[in-house]
């Protein structure tokens, strides 16, 4: 569906503001008598503290208070779990080890905290890092993932029997029955390394206590405001209403933001409270390295079932995943990856079986894709390893395999992160991987380009893989849209924003139902004081979730404003339209009320008012969908490898995908672009490395390499499927991780197919230059 505004490439609300210096973000807030914190990090892995002294610190000029665990009394705890445990999946385990703020008796990975210090200015801080005295006792560590479960391995958490932090097991039909009627059986083991979020701006935190108002306001970089203030006022035995949590402009999220519990909002708020001074923290680059969390750490044990004509049996993926240090985050990003693996195909028999491991490690929750890449890229390799085997077309066997556009709504039986089984709501993958097939121009390349091209000593392959993408899960969100008398609309709204286009999407929801200019919609989100209840920002649901309870809300006022125009105009409600910032007549826009006076008359302060009803043009409303709807997609690349460097360009790329109904053409396109850069650096880039010690080796952008703009690819088609969602009235989908999802694992296929003469096939990602080389190698020496 399109409108007006609704379905138009609108450019965006918030740009004016960013783009001239305006928009605040969070260390730009200065306040009163402001001091700043500074975290002392643990260089160790795991170790016992066996004392800290922090007398000579307290010594410096410029410092006010040094703190560390003994220091916080019964104040000090472990955070709550901030995910449920999977209790709705028969059988499973999960220990919960939440994320403590600051380390006591023992630190469990490298970077957590052991001393908090309060001074005039973040030098002061940090130079007190010196004076402070920390005697501790190295323990082994524990980082390999199948090591970790061994007897006699090291134990992150002493009180556990093992490192083993939960256990899932589900299948739909029997696995063991299809691949004994199978004609092949191809078994592989597969890696997925970790990386960061990287967001541009890092994490931040300001507190304000009021001790005269006893109210305290916060603000903070965060993806969930309304969850961090009710923690912290649970924590301080504080009402929600004397906490007040606002977001200002964030410079991206990417997922880690969404914790909360961490070091800084769990002891910042009340160390405000203990010196009654406005207390800033700002995350530096090294600590978000190494205190972030971090995400896409698994090993898997994977087979595919399938006959000689290529149709699949069956599919088994036996993986091991990293949760580091703690498990706060609950299962998220594992139960992603059990629900995604089968993702766009007809397998009628699945068996997946997750081990979650604790390790000396930061804590894994999600990063863009949130377990949803490694799902995907198990099942496309694992497609591709059958093409090889049988000599089939990778496009082929994936047509062969592919879910119908007849068979929706079609139950998954397996239980995801929302806790009910996965529903495939609608779509059309055929025609997804039919549309890039073309985009890429499949047919020419394979027929005519590349036997040109390698007959000049040229590697150049090309790669086709599927994915879905669920999105817009619940609980719920809400909303409050209100007309005020100056004929503008205000629409507030619980989760944040950390650069999605919120603030014109929302804003083109609200017009298209109300009739005003999109412009005249002011949009306030992640602020606490103006709206008191929602979960946040995650799993691609800002659209399909705030976006259906702000059309919800707007349906609500535009019925109020037809009730009350159809009194006062004289004429039944069937007659009366919204144009243009005015209550019309309809056929007659010379007889009407602008917005304003009708939200003025809505109000009345003297006379009688109608038993029931409700005063003003303001309505609230929240929604909470049955289960989350699934986008989906196909993308293709052409890539150019370097036999000497093994450097690998993407020369050409085409991705088609279906978010349901599109409010923003263009902002959409900047998701996928942007995830598609996230993508190219999961697969070819980014790698959180660790050794052996838990001391991570890529803790800073020397190491730790990001895709530039020069390595995006020179020719980027996109293409829509627009099957909308019947989960919500306007059939929207999410789509903020989708460029994300794909990326890695076509890539692999691209880069086999350019160097198809090695042999090679590659069951892990991230890759590298340097990495590419050794497995060719090893692949020509066999």
């Amino acid at each position: 569906m399109s409108g007006k505004v609704f379905g138009q490439s609108v450019t965006r609300n918030e740009d004016p503001y960013l783009l001239t210096g305006k928009a605040e973000f969070i260390d730009d807030i200065e306040l009163p008598g402001m001091l700043h914190a500074a975290f002392l990090r643990s260089d160790y892995a795991h170790a016992r503290i066996k004392s800290i002294d922090v007398s000579q610190a307290l010594k410096r000029p410029g410092v006010v208070a040094v703190y560390t665990a003994a220091d916080f009394g019964d104040y000090w705890r472990p955070g709550p779990l901030q995910v449920p445990p999977p209790t709705a999946i028969k059988g499973s385990v999960f220990h919960a080890r939440t994320l403590v703020p600051i380390a006591k008796d023992k630190v469990r990975f490298s970077g957590e905290p052991l001393a908090l210090i309060i001074a005039e200015s973040r030098y002061i801080a940090e130079d007190a890092f010196d004076d402070i005295i920390v005697e501790m006792e190295p323990l082994d560590a524990v980082v390999d993932l199948e090591k970790a479960l061994e007897p006699g391995a090291p134990l992150v958490h002493e009180d556990l029997e093992s490192n083993l932090a939960a256990h899932v097991v589900q299948e739909r039909g029997n696995y063991e029955e299809a691949a004994a009627k199978a004609d092949y059986v191809i078994k592989r083991r597969i890696s997925v390394d970790r990386c960061a979020g990287a967001a541009m701006e890092n994490r931040g935190l300001l507190v304000d206590w009021n001790d005269r108002t006893r109210e305290m306001t916060i603000w903070a970089s965060t993806q969930a405001p309304i969850p961090l203030r009710n923690s912290i006022a649970a924590r301080l035995g504080l009402f929600e209403s004397q906490v007040r949590v606002i977001t200002p402009y964030i410079g991206g999220g990417f997922g880690p933001k969404i914790m909360t519990s961490q070091a800084d909002d769990v002891l910042l708020p009340i160390v405000a409270m203990w010196l009654n001074r406005p207390i800033k923290w700002i995350e530096d680059r090294r600590e978000n390295f190494l205190a972030t969390t971090s995400e896409r750490d698994q090993l898997h044990y994977a087979e595919i079932a399938v006959t000689k004509d290529g149709i699949i049996l069956g599919v088994k993926d036996m993986f091991y995943h990293n949760t580091g240090a703690y498990d706060p985050y609950g299962m998220t990003v594992p139960l992603n990856t059990q629900t995604h693996t089968v993702s766009n195909y007809n397998v009628p028999n699945f068996k997946t079986e997750v081990k979650m491991v604790f390790s000396n490690t930061m804590v894994v929750t999600p990063v863009r894709g949130a377990g949803r890449p490694y799902g995907v890229y198990v099942m496309e390799r694992l497609i591709d390893y059958a093409a090889c085997e049988l000599g089939m077309d990778p496009v082929e066997i994936r047509r062969r395999n592919l879910i119908r556009s007849d068979q929706y709504p079609l139950p998954t039986g397996i239980i995801g992160q929302d806790f009910v089984e996965g529903v495939l709501d609608s779509g059309d993958y055929p025609e997804e991987l039919r549309k890039a097939v073309e985009l890429i121009g499949y047919e020419k390349f394979i027929k005519e380009e590349q036997p040109r091209l390698r007959a000049e000593g040229k590697h150049k392959g090309i790669g086709v893989v599927c994915f879905t993408e669920g999105t817009s899960v619940g609980p719920y969100e809400g909303a409050r849209v209100t007309v005020g008398a100056n004929g503008k609309v205000n629409v507030s709204t619980g989760i944040s924003t950390q650069g999605q286009g919120h603030f014109t999407v929302y804003a083109q929801i609200a017009a298209e139902e109300l009739g005003v200019d999109v412009r005249d919609v002011n949009v306030t989100t992640g602020d606490t004081g103006h709206f008191h209840w929602g979960a946040g920002t995650f799993a691609s649901r800002g659209t399909g979730v705030a976006g259906s309870a702000i059309h919800l809300a707007a349906s609500k006022v535009r019925q109020k404003a037809i009730k009350l125009g159809s009194k006062l105009l004289g004429v039944p409600e069937d007659q009366v339209e919204l144009c243009d910032g005015k209550v019309c007549v309809a056929g007659d826009h010379s007889r009407f009320i602008s917005l304003g006076e009708m939200a003025m008359k809505a109000n009345p302060t003297r006379g009688t008012f109608e038993q029931g009803a409700e005063p003003g043009l303001e309505a609230v409303a929240y929604f909470g969908p049955p289960y989350g709807s699934t986008g989906a997609g196909a993308l293709a690349m052409i890539v150019d490898v370097d036999p000497g460097s093994m450097d690998v360009k993407i020369e050409k790329l085409a991705i088609v995908h279906d978010c349901g109904t599109l409010v923003n053409p263009m902002l959409v396109e900047g998701q996928i672009l942007g995830g598609l850069s996230m993508g190219i650096g999961n697969a070819f880039y980014e790698q959180l490395k660790y050794d052996e010690n838990g001391q991570l080796l890529t803790a800073s952008f020397m190491d730790y390499l990001l895709p530039q703009a020069t390595d995006m690819p020179d020719e980027v088609l996109l293409g829509h499927v627009e099957r909308p969602s019947p989960l919500n009235e306007l059939g929207m989908k999410g789509v903020g991780e989708a460029g994300a999802i794909p990326t890695p694992a076509c890539f692999a296929q691209a880069v086999e197919n350019a160097l198809a003469d090695c042999k090679l096939q590659i069951a892990e990602t991230p890759l590298s230059p340097s990495r590419l080389f050794e497995l060719v190698k090893k692949s020509t020496e066999k």
